[in-house]
């Protein structure tokens, strides 16, 4: 005997649950709560199992029959629809929670294991953080393209295009964690390569005509505020390395005897080890630095606490105090500078100023190469920059230049001054 459509209408609910059976091990129960759910009974390996197969009306009688075909077709098979159905909900349970917010933090504790830089640490959790209440919520293995990219584009109406694609490469990646971890099977991020508005290139604003450096470095033994800052001003033209690795130099990573500051990788840009050469006027700097005799690992520690080091807003503040707007020089065109008048001078091979501003070398058999080929003319070339920096500064008089409201604005006349670099120097 089978079940009709017109029973299970007219089924009303009881004090009690009772069964109004079908075929095949399925069956109605009736709730006294007047709910109606489908149900199958049947035997795997000799043990009686039920199975819920959805709630009526929602499943109807052929639905119902159907759910219940498919189930013993998986039993005749020797599978159990029951332990299947549990670990479907297990996965999906597990799914749910797996987050790209869960994932992300894991991917960032994961870099920040591997010794990242506390800058690049900082960037990183800003990425996160920007796209955090549009996809942070969605299960990591269930964002499509379209999501992410509708995050994204929110940021590029901002006029954030530069922040819109390290964003995008940022989610990219912990796509591609949660892939190696098992956790998703796709990455969005991946297949939004060019899909947003390319950013226009960035230059970093930098001082390119002899004169006007040497007017820099005169203005700049001229500064007043803190002598840690003064010293990392006076440095910087000389050195030409990233602010950030200026900024985070320790005392330990100073070969005095050979005259070497190395720099580990994971402090640098490349993730490459960085040597470099220290000319007479450099290591003089040093020993006054060393003079001040502040208690930190740091050779520029932050102003009231020798645990951390300089902040990266401190050089640009100095270079504005000392009326240099955003738009005339920058703390990361002392490169740019270094670059374009190495170039100029005809005396060195390209290559060792590639090797001296730590671009990296893609092919690792000419990289290895040059990283000694070169070593010897890079060590007579800092001492000949080092010095043609002090010739600059001895040609003319000290000027003092006039200061502005707003520490933004540059100085009068500087735009006539300020060269721009040609191409950006990373």
């Amino acid at each position: 005997m089978t079940l009709t459509p017109v029973e299970i209408r007219a089924a009303k609910p009881g004090p009690i649950p009772y069964k109004l059976a079908d075929e095949k091990g399925l069956f109605l129960l009736v709730q006294p709560s007047g709910t109606k759910l489908w149900r199958l009974k049947y035997r795997f390996h000799k043990v009686e199992r039920k199975l819920s197969l959805g709630r009526y009306p929602e499943i109807s009688l052929k639905e119902a029959r159907d759910r219940r075909d498919e189930a013993r077709r998986l039993i005749d098979e020797g599978q159990d629809p029951f332990a299947i159905r549990r670990r479907e909900k297990l996965a999906g349970e597990i799914r749910a929670a797996t987050t790209f917010r869960v994932v992300a933090d894991e991917y960032l504790e994961k870099m920040e294991a591997e010794g990242r830089t506390e800058a690049t640490m900082k960037k990183a959790r800003w990425f996160r953080d920007l796209i955090d209440r549009d996809i942070g919520p969605l299960p990591v293995a269930d964002i499509t393209p379209q999501e992410l990219l509708a995050a994204l584009r929110k940021l590029e109406r901002r006029g954030h295009r530069e922040t819109a694609s390290r964003v995008r490469s940022f989610a990219s990646r912990v796509c591609r964690y949660a892939i190696v971890t098992g956790r998703a099977t796709t990455n969005p991020g991946d297949m939004l390569k060019g899909a947003l508005i390319a950013p226009r290139p960035k230059h970093h604003a930098a001082l390119l005509d002899p004169r006007d450096v040497g007017e820099l470095l005169r203005a700049i033994d001229g500064y007043s505020g803190q002598p840690e800052t003064l010293l990392a001003l006076q440095l910087a033209p000389h050195l030409y390395v990233r602010p950030g690795e200026l900024r985070a130099a320790e005392w330990n990573e100073i070969d005095w005897e050979a005259a070497v500051w190395r720099i580990p990788a994971h402090k640098m840009k490349m993730k490459q080890p960085h040597a470099v050469p220290l000319s007479k006027q450099v290591v003089g700097y040093l020993k006054q630095l060393r003079g001040i005799g502040r208690n930190s690992i740091y050779l520029f520690p932050a102003l009231g606490s020798p645990l951390r080091h300089m902040c990266e807003n401190t050089l640009n503040s100095a270079l504005r105090r000392l009326g240099y707007g955003r738009e005339d020089m920058t703390s990361h065109g002392f490169r740019a500078m270094a670059s374009t008048l190495l170039n100029e001078s005809g005396l060195w091979h390209p290559d060792a100023i590639e090797r001296s501003l730590a671009h990296g070398e893609r092919n690792g058999v000419r990289a290895a190469y040059h990283r000694g080929a070169h070593w010897d003319e890079r060590v007579r070339m800092a001492q000949w920059w080092s010095d043609h920096l002090d010739s600059l500064r001895a040609t003319g008089k000290i000027l003092r230049p006039k200061f502005r409201k707003e520490s933004g604005e540059p100085r009068r006349g500087a735009e006539k001054k300020v060269g721009r670099a040609k191409s950006a120097v990373r």
